[in-house]
């Protein structure tokens, strides 16, 4: 076969890396003979069942090819187009989905002002305003990243303070869990513990960022509120055909916690980048490491000799910031040579 791929080590984001080699033999064995289609499968089935061990017996789940469905699926199943998303100012489906919220719900999304990636209660609760006022939209969904966009990662207790808010003005509460692992390991939670157990409503599990191939779940802890999902679900052209093998990928994610091990490398390969950043002259971490990611300040000139070498993004041009984004599958030779680039640049 030939060769399509040179070498490539990105630290621009966890969907760069590859996928896992348990997943893809899951997939493998999952390709062993004709099923019916559409998720009526044996595969599909020991997945529903295997969510429904992890977060309780009541979860409904669907999978999706993508987080950006995920997302609108999930906010279309709760929000009319008369409602409103309140999310963070920093939130992914306020400015990363090219609009596809408004779009496919109709519905306005509310941006909170952050406070380092999270919604403060205060915040929130400034934002609860116009109910029954016929002018305004109508604050319908609370939507929480975890972990955000800042990599932070919300606490319990914070998390419980938001959803008691919501609740008490009648909003259900969405969790976009792109990086959900990721946030769990970091607080030493299982996934449970970390959404439905915290008075989450409606999960948007990322699996594609832990490495799966394009596999995301939108998983429901109320089953009243996915009553027309599989409507929604095929509407919107996410209905897999051969269902099968987004399934086997969920088999592959919870067996022997591979979830888990995969975040806890990424975490770990994080926490050693920014240890190993921190002694470099010229590079500060913006702040502390707390999943996957770090986010580091130098110079311009610095770091466009850096982006000749490693793909990476400036997550705030105006402070000259980058984020640097490990992955399941990143090495200790991939840090070496990262941070000597890092050196060498200053």
């Amino acid at each position: 076969m030939t060769k399509i791929l040179r070498k490539f080590r990105s630290f621009a984001s966890d969907n760069n890396s590859g996928v896992h080699p348990e997943v893809m033999s899951a997939m493998e064995a999952a390709n062993g003979d004709h099923v019916v289609a559409y998720g009526d499968d044996p595969v599909t089935d020991q997945a529903e069942q295997k969510f429904q061990s992890v977060f309780g017996a009541d979860t409904e789940v669907y999978f999706v090819f993508n987080g950006t469905a995920a997302n609108v699926l999930s906010l279309m199943s709760c929000c009319p187009s008369y409602g409103a998303i309140v999310a963070s100012s920093t939130a992914h489906l306020a400015h990363d989905e090219c609009g596809a919220p408004e779009k496919h719900l109709g519905s306005k999304v509310i941006q909170v002002p952050h406070r380092d990636g999270k919604i403060a209660v205060d915040d929130l609760e400034a934002v609860m305003v116009g109910f029954g006022d016929a002018h305004r939209v109508q604050p319908k969904v609370l939507s929480l990243t975890q972990a955000t966009e800042m990599g932070s990662v919300y606490q319990p207790g914070e998390i419980q303070s938001l959803v008691k808010v919501a609740k008490k003005y009648g909003l259900l509460v969405h969790m976009d869990g792109a990086r959900i692992s990721n946030a769990a390991v970091s607080l030493g939670l299982n996934l449970r513990q970390a959404t439905k157990d915290l008075g989450i409503d409606i999960l948007s599990l990322g699996g594609t960022k832990n490495g799966l191939m394009g596999a995301e779940a939108v998983v429901f802890f109320n089953s009243q509120l996915s009553r027309n999902f599989q409507f929604l679900r095929k509407q919107s052209m996410q209905l897999a055909s051969k269902m099968r093998f987004l399934s086997a990928q969920f088999l592959a994610f919870f067996e022997n916690d591979l979830w888990k091990r995969n975040a806890t490398h990424a975490n770990q390969m994080a926490k050693k980048l920014g240890q190993m950043i921190v002694d470099i002259p010229g590079a500060q971490l913006a702040r502390p490491v707390e999943v996957n990611s770090c986010f580091v300040r130098m110079s311009s000139s610095a770091i466009e000799k850096l982006q000749k070498e490693f793909f990476f993004y400036v997550w705030e041009p105006q402070y000259n910031e980058i984020r640097l984004m490990t992955s399941f599958d990143t090495t200790d030779s991939d840090l070496v040579k990262l941070t000597e680039a890092i050196r060498k640049s200053l």
